[in-house]
């Protein structure tokens, strides 16, 4: 027997890992592919019955998945967008429960017992109203990444998935107690109450408390065997039966609060352990709740043959209900939005664009959840394998019909996603200053007695730092070497003939083998670092860089400067070229048009046109770029 579990269990790692290769290779989404194969699978007469347990979904799988979600979306964009987030968390889900809820009771409650079947019940109706109306916190996020949509965007779809779960399993619980007591308006909305607020407490004292003790722990294993175990520590809290609050709101709100603090709470290694862990297992989880689902197909189509009800009854309730689910979500998102605008005004990023609008609108995509609470619907329920197949299809056929066209509604809408160009503009403008800021500390803390040689190398490292970042800003048309790119290119020579050179000690037994762990793991995490560099350089360059501006807006001198002045000479340095030496990117003074060549560059030619001529503002004469720097306050334009 527990061979045979072990089979399973294998397998289902291996198809997953292959399907998400798959899906990677020819391009399409892996939740998408392996909701196809699980179902595919599902019908192989060697394959055996793979139920989902909904104690084993709701505690095992979604806690992790969401916690994994919640510790990597940014509390200030999730605050920021709080006010989209919350009419698609909590309204749209209320709504679109409720809408479901009375389509399916109109078709399987009064058109049921109008051909003489027993009629479903509205508790019942609502119950699956709430069961498919979450949409999943992995698939539209997953598809969204994929095609490059607008980061606002992609944090609000986030935001609503990540906290659309409490309020559909509220209203479930709603439904489900109302098959016993009729509950009045008045207990709904303390029940909902004391869910949503109980859930943020818990969720705000369990992660105070893992913040204290994390604050102590400096062993990276120590601190992700915590992290490991902090979803379910907070979804325990939340769901025992003195709280009864929102185990999944719990959650998400631990998830945030410490991933929001983690650069404070933990120390780089522990960091680094963390995501590293996190990725695989979500990795594995989400990948495989969608096997899953797709492997529920052949025994829920068994069960459906038992349902007294005719099959175009059937087909016509499951029909109407994908529609509602498909429709309500406009219904509800355009009206909301505009009304939202006119009473409150716009939201504090601006408004969506209506473009943006229609993406959101078409990403419902359902997925773990509307399976899983499915399947807490009891045993009694009328017609409740029409309801399981109804929530089987409306999760499949979202998947299938949205989210495969979605990256087409994206390419077609012709939505700018994140310019690689202007994330490095920006990524290289915040290690400026945070450059600034080490150099600023050293000249304080240093003094007399502290080796000239030790310094220097202190204000190198940091300098070279930023000045690789600014160097993915241009590409020469020439293929000319970066002086960052030379040295990744030699350091990892370097590090490959320094891992030779242990391997040969290792195998020769000369060296304790713990001495030779720390020795390669040294090069290890000087290695990442360079893994790192490579892995985000930017390939490719916009054909106009506009970036954004940075918190505190223009300066007086970029304001006053003029964008474009004509410069002294268009064939590079002014300098360089005199002096016969190489420059890496060039700069224009936008004073008196001195082109001269960047900080990277051996000579600086750009900065020390600055210090003696004191010209404030400069800008890039790179192909394509509009960019502008000014010396004096050090900010972007």
């Amino acid at each position: 027997m527990r061979v045979h579990i072990a089979i399973e269990v294998v397998a289902l790692v291996a198809v997953v890992a292959a399907g998400a290769a798959l899906a990677r290779r020819i391009g399409v989404s892996a939740p998408l592919l392996l909701v196809v194969v699980g179902i595919a699978v599902s019908y192989l007469p060697f394959v055996p019955r793979i139920e989902l347990s909904p104690e084993v979904v709701l505690v095992g799988f979604l806690p992790p998945l969401l916690y994994s979600a919640a510790i990597k979306t940014s509390l200030v964009d999730f605050t920021k967008h709080r006010r989209s987030i919350g009419l698609l968390s909590v309204g749209l889900v209320a709504f679109t429960a409720l809408g479901v809820g009375l389509v399916a009771w109109w078709l399987l409650g009064v058109v049921a017992q109008s051909i003489g079947q027993e009629p479903l019940p509205f508790w019942a109706a609502f119950a699956i109203g709430a069961v498919v109306a979450p949409p999943d916190a992995v698939a539209a996020t997953a598809i969204a990444k994929r095609v490059g949509l607008p980061r606002r965007i992609v944090t609000i779809l986030e935001g609503e998935s990540l906290m659309n779960d409490a309020t559909a399993l509220v209203c479930l619980r709603t439904a489900l107690a109302a098959a016993v007591v009729a509950p009045t308006v008045l207990h709904v909305s303390l029940d909902f109450l004391r869910a949503a607020g109980g859930g943020v407490l818990v969720g705000l004292a369990v992660a105070f408390v893992l913040a204290k003790i994390r604050r102590r722990f400096t062993d990276p294993v120590l601190d992700t065997t915590l992290s490991l175990t902090a979803p379910f520590i907070a979804y325990i809290a939340a769901e025992n039966h003195y709280v009864h609050a929102s185990g999944v709101l719990s959650v998400v709100v631990t998830g945030l609060l410490l991933g929001h603090k983690a650069p404070i709470i933990q120390s780089a290694k522990s960091r680094m352990s963390e995501r590293t862990n996190w990725r695989t297992i979500q990795f594995l989880l989400e990948n495989m709740v969608f096997l899953l689902i797709g492997l529920q197909t052949r025994w829920i189509l068994d069960a459906l043959g038992n349902s007294p009800l005719p099959a175009w009854l059937i087909a016509t309730a499951t029909v109407a209900v994908f529609l509602a689910v498909v429709l309500l979500r406009p219904i509800w998102i355009i009206p909301t939005t505009l009304l939202s605008r006119r009473v409150l005004g716009p939201s504090r990023p601006g408004p969506v664009s209506r473009r943006a609008l229609i993406v959101v609108c078409w990403a419902g995509m359902r997925g773990v959840v509307t399976l899983a609470a499915v399947f807490t619907l009891p045993e009694n329920t009328p017609h409740r394998e029409v309801l399981v197949f109804i929530a089987l299809t409306v999760t499949a056929g979202t998947l299938l019909v949205q989210g495969s066209t979605l990256p087409w509604l994206v390419r077609r809408l012709r939505l700018p996603g994140p310019d690689p160009a202007e994330d490095a503009l920006q990524e290289a403008a915040v290690l400026q200053g945070a450059h600034r800021a080490a150099i600023e500390k050293l000249d304080e803390i240093s003094s007399p007695s502290d080796p000239p040689a030790v310094l220097d190398v202190l204000r190198q490292r940091g300098e070279a730092r930023a000045q690789a970042a600014w160097e993915r800003l241009g590409r020469p048309e020439t293929e000319y070497e970066t002086p960052s790119e030379a040295y990744r290119r030699l350091r990892i020579a370097m590090l490959e003939a320094e891992r030779t050179h242990i391997l040969k000690v290792r195998d020769a037994g000369l060296v304790a083998d713990e001495v030779l762990q720390r020795a390669q793991n040294a090069l290890d995490i000087e290695e990442s670092i360079l893994d790192r560099d490579e892995d985000d350089d930017v390939g490719g360059r916009s054909e106009d860089l506009r970036p954004k501006m940075l918190p505190g807006g223009e300066c007086e001198h970029l304001a006053e400067s003029p964008v474009v002045v004509a410069p002294n000479t268009p064939d590079g340095c002014e300098e360089c070229l005199a002096e016969g030496t190489t420059w890496v990117h060039l700069r224009l003074c936008l004073r008196c048009g001195h082109v001269g060549c960047c900080d990277s560059s051996e000579m600086k030619h750009a900065s020390k046109h600055y210090d003696g001529e004191k010209h404030p503002v400069m800008r890039s004469f790179e192909p394509g770029e509009t960019w502008r720097w000014c010396f004096v306050d050090e900010k972007l334009g």
